[in-house]
């Protein structure tokens, strides 16, 4: 059995309570078609937790998964688009992302 792979990344959500609650309220319902394009990325776990305004996904993927792969089939899929146009509403980037940049890769720095 292949071992799978470990992604952690963080991203803000605009500080407001009633745009944070609409957020969650989607994340409760996630459109069947972006639950599709996850998991046939090769992402087999995906997580998203928050504090505050603070958001941190976790996700594991399996060998047929590479960030080149995702961003090609994100591209290509209308309704990834639309989701993805439609939580930007809701988030906002950190203070240390580049033009473009939502969701940045976290850097392990302690393991047990």
């Amino acid at each position: 059995m292949n071992k799978l792979r470990r992604y952690c990344f963080a991203l803000d959500l605009v500080d407001d309570p009633k745009l944070m609650a609409v957020y969650k309220e989607y994340h409760k319902k996630i459109w069947p078609e972006i639950t599709a394009s996850i998991l046939d990325s090769g992402i087999e776990v995906l997580e998203i937790y928050n504090v505050g305004n603070r958001m941190f996904m976790i996700m594991e993927v399996n060998d047929s998964f590479s960030f080149e792969k995702k961003s090609k089939m994100d591209a290509n899929n209308p309704k990834v688009q639309e989701w993805e146009m439609l939580m930007w509403k809701y988030q906002q980037a950190l203070p240390t992302a580049k033009a473009g940049e939502k969701w940045l890769l976290m850097d392990k720095i302690y393991q047990l």
